[in-house]
């Protein structure tokens, strides 16, 4: 289900490029297409079984994605929505917070990965995503900020930024306490020992979140009208 929003999101984001072409909100769509990408690409455990195609990787660092998942998206996608905020924001001292923060909390996760290297492989890292997340409510905040002291407030609901800003605001402060539980779905290579009424507890929200999240993008891509920034 997950897959599917994302895809048709993506998908609208797509289509809709071309009304969108003189915006920034391209490279949101191209943001899209990747994450669905590297999405689809993260779910390779499914193989790594006995019998299946990628049955040489168990037993190996990589025989799940809690390393390319934390690439990807608790760096990548932080990264990514600091760089399309600054492109959004007026205010030159919220895109200077923004700027440092940013590279600070690139530097101390880079740091943070090279000293629990053996963990990178084996489990999440509750204070990157943490930090991240701080980026991330940074991002909205700010923007919510430059909406609600400029002309344009009225016209806020036709705005997409409007809508990516809310999704994702909600969508990282839903997850982003989950982070702290996630040594219940600690792997051992092997033998996955976890809790699974956490697991599907963990999935429910995640799938709820995403669900909500990527029909929002949606959404804005058909409802809203193209801003130049």
């Amino acid at each position: 289900m997950t897959h599917s929003v994302e895809i048709a999101a993506a998908l609208t984001g797509v289509l809709s490029l071309k009304k969108y072409r003189h915006t920034n909100i391209k490279y949101f769509v191209y943001f899209l297409v990747i994450i669905t990408v590297c999405d689809i690409i993260g779910g390779y455990t499914m193989f790594v079984y006995k019998g299946k195609f990628l049955e040489c990787l168990i037993g190996t660092k990589i025989a799940d994605n809690y390393w390319f998942s934390t690439l990807f998206w608790n760096l990548g996608a932080i990264i990514f929505f600091a760089y399309y905020y600054k492109t959004l924001l007026r205010n030159e001292i919220f895109k200077k917070i923004l700027n440092y923060s940013t590279i600070l909390f690139l530097v101390f996760s880079l740091i943070y990965i090279i000293i629990h290297w053996d963990a990178f492989f084996i489990s999440y890292f509750p204070i990157i995503s943490v930090l991240g997340a701080v980026i991330i409510f940074l991002c909205s905040s700010f923007y919510f900020y430059e909406i609600l002291s400029g002309e344009n407030i009225s016209y806020f609901y036709k705005s997409i930024n409007f809508y990516i800003s809310a999704a994702i605001f909600i969508w990282w402060l839903i997850i982003t306490p989950i982070v702290f539980f996630d040594d219940y779905t600690f792997y051992v290579v092997g033998s996955p020992v976890i809790d699974f009424e956490y697991i599907n507890l963990r999935r429910y929200i995640y799938l709820f979140s995403n669900i909500f999240m990527y029909l929002t993008y949606t959404f804005a891509f058909i409802w809203c009208k193209p801003e130049k920034i």
